[in-house]
């Protein structure tokens, strides 16, 4: 009996429990269809009585070739007897795991009206794998009807829902199938260990002790296999435990001691002498090999629950489990008992509802004691057996669970999680793009995303400023400095959730203060931080200062830059400005430097206004003596102009009408010059 797929679906004995047709029919009210559907099978007793037969015994792959042949013999006009054997294939594929065949054979049993109401369930639930959402809600909602408040469905259909949302959005973690490990049969539940040297794994490849095979699953009964890396830290091809710890049945599921001494596993005895036969062994590693297990004593006098999947944390007090023993939430549940130094159990408890559902819970893995991960396909998921994060709170008692999401999990299997000692790696099993349902391991990291910031120093002209520095201090404690290059940019990698703080220095210019806050949940980002620098040894114009014409009153338009001149001020109280106005060519020169004054004046009314000290502002007038010299950036917006251009009279006198209006407009300008050298700090 295979090790996970044969009992994770089954809610009894594992692998045994088939519902028969006499079962089914209990629950049948109607007596014609009861009569009709008894004569029908009838019909061809010996054929359908060998299906079921294989079918009970656990012999799936078998059955589903006499189904399929008693389906394709049965003529079309016998619709019940074709529901009844479409209803039992269909629950024979959902043991095999291959959920399209059985949405069809579900399909066909619900056409042909098979009475049965946990079908729609289970027909839901193989949508649900199959990845059709839409579908698997529409099931999931049909099965409400028939039984209210069922949990397992109203999951069903949150998961569905949930799902389309990962798909769309996947966390950072990045999947890769192991195709160095892989065989053409199944492999899967891989556990690192010896400071994540080694690998161990569960598989039923070729070379797998015995040579009977599985009637369930057509392959080898299942061993325990290692990889190991070499000096180059790349994994090698897989090995066979030789030791006598594998033998003819079933061994899998391995579980390692931190000091990789110990090994707890699974082990299924194949013999009809033992019913159950699913328990927990351990070896012990003498010498570099493995002894014959040992059976591991957790219920005293229980011979019919099974007992699988262990999981010892690392620091050796717990040893997680699945066992469908009684008193559990429903399905196979995760117990945790507590290990002795001598490796004895002093007692079980189930971990409760928070991590157990009326579903199947498997596949524990303790990163420590408050951290677990585990498989489900009971709670809300993407379909089959998705992994799931259990995280332990000593302040509320409780469990928070959170679903690993796409690409750790699909609507496939996936299960079997660990995790390298440090970071966030790691591997997993599912059975992911494999029509036959095989399991096979995957590799998985979890890239961290890229943060940057960038940006450029200039001045208000802007005009590049090389060499400028730049001190950058995070709330995380963190403490960096840069300086611009040559074309004056700057840039590095951020943490998410950070509040940063930037200072730039620079020659000749006012300090420069910025704040940013990265986010915490964004994917790759850049966020830019440009810096414009404020020198105190050349005038500054401030653009987009309006006056009426032939005034000196401010119109309201022009507050705006005044308010950022208001800010540079409030951040550097230690300096003190001079405002100039300048006027365009016409006018006198008295009138052009009485209009400049006031135009100059005007605006230190407006600052100490907003409550900056008139001790630190003066006005002056320049009229129409300091004609603007043309730099890079009007050149790059007038086609006639050219930087060094000196817009003088006679310059201005050469261009058209058009365009001496636009260089007057240019002349008519007002600026402010830091004139406190004094109080300045570099």
């Amino acid at each position: 009996m295979k090790l996970h797929k044969e009992y994770h679906n089954s809610l009894s004995v594992p692998g045994k429990t088939i519902r028969s047709a006499s079962l089914i029919l209990r629950g049948v009210k109607n007596p014609i269809i009861i009569t009709l559907a008894s004569l029908m099978i009838s019909c061809n007793p010996a054929v359908l009585s060998d299906a079921r037969a294989l079918y009970v015994s656990g012999e799936y792959q078998a059955a589903s070739r006499v189904y399929r042949d008693l389906y394709r013999g049965t003529p079309r006009d016998q619709h019940a007897l074709r529901g009844v054997i479409s209803y039992e294939m269909a629950e024979n594929y959902r043991k095999l795991n291959q959920s399209a065949h059985a949405v069809t054979a579900y399909s066909n049993a619900i056409r042909f009206e098979y009475p049965d109401t946990l079908m729609y369930l289970h027909y839901a639930q193989m949508l649900h794998r199959e990845g059709n959402y839409l579908q698997a809600s529409e099931a999931y909602r049909v099965f409400l009807q028939i039984k209210p408040g069922e949990m397992m469905a109203l999951n069903g259909i949150r998961g569905a829902e949930l799902a389309g949302e990962w798909s769309l959005n996947p966390t950072r973690y990045v999947v890769q199938r192991m195709d160095l490990i892989n065989s053409r049969h199944a492999e899967f539940s891989p556990m690192l260990a010896h400071n994540d040297g080694l690998l161990y794994f569960t598989s039923s490849r070729e070379d797998a002790a015995g040579e009977v095979k599985s009637p369930v699953t057509g392959m080898k009964y299942n061993d325990l296999y290692f990889t190991s890396k070499n000096s180059r830290g790349e994994w090698q091809k897989p090995q066979r435990i030789e030791s006598e710890i594998n033998t003819v049945f079933d061994e899998g599921t391995p579980s390692i001691t931190p000091d990789g001494d110990k090994m707890y596993y699974t082990f299924s005895r194949v013999d009809p002498d033992h019913p159950t036969g699913t328990e927990i062994y351990h070896s012990r590693r003498i010498n570099g090999v493995w002894s014959a297990g040992q059976p591991l004593q957790i219920r005293k006098g229980d011979s019919i629950s099974l007992f699988a999947h262990p999981a010892i944390s690392p620091s050796g007090r717990y040893l997680c489990f699945v066992s469908d023993m009684p008193g559990g939430q429903g399905g196979k549940d995760i117990w945790r008992a507590f290990i002795t130094q001598t490796g004895e159990v002093m007692g079980v408890e189930n971990l409760g509802p928070e991590i157990n559902s009326p579903g199947n819970e498997m596949f524990p893995f303790m990163r420590n004691d408050t951290t677990l991960y585990f498989s489900s396909d009971g709670h809300p998921g993407m379909g089959g057996l998705d992994l799931f994060k259990a995280t332990y709170s000593s302040v509320t008692g409780r469990w928070q669970l959170d679903n690993l999401q796409s690409p750790l999990n699909t609507s496939a299997d996936d299960f079997g999680i660990t995790f390298t000692q440090v970071g966030e790696n790691g591997f997993f099993s599912s059975n992911r793009d494999d029509v036959r349902g095989y399991d096979h391991l995957y590799s998985f990291s979890l890239s961290m995303r890229q943060i940057l910031v960038e940006g450029f120093v200039v001045d208000r002209e802007d005009q590049l400023i090389p060499g400028a520095s730049l001190s950058v201090i995070g709330n995380d404690g963190s403490q960096m400095q840069f300086t611009s290059n040559r074309k004056g940019e700057y840039r590095f990698t951020a943490r998410g959730g950070v509040d940063y703080l930037f200072m730039a220095t620079a020659e000749g210019f006012l300090n420069q203060k910025q704040s940013l806050h990265t986010s915490s949940t964004v994917n790759d980002t850049i966020y830019y931080v440009d810096f414009e620098m404020t020198p105190y040894n050349k005038p500054v114009i401030l653009e987009n200062i309006y006056y009426d014409f032939d005034r000196a009153t401010l119109r309201p338009d022009s507050k705006t830059e005044l308010d950022g001149l208001i800010l540079l001020l409030t951040d550097h109280p230690e300096i003190a400005i001079q405002l100039i106005a300048h006027t365009d060519r016409r006018g006198s020169d008295a009138y052009n430097r009485d209009l400049s004054l006031r135009r100059a004046e005007s605006v230190v009314t407006y600052l100490t206004s907003k409550g900056i000290d008139g001790a630190r502002l003066s006005a002056y007038g320049e009229g129409e003596n300091k004609p603007k010299s043309v730099n890079s950036v009007i050149a790059s917006g007038y086609d006639f102009l050219n930087e060094g251009d000196l817009l003088t009279e006679d310059f201005i006198q050469m261009l058209t009408p058009e365009q001496q209006e636009i260089a007057d407009q240019i002349n008519r300008r007002t600026e402010f010059r830091v004139i406190s050298n004094i109080f300045l700090t570099h």
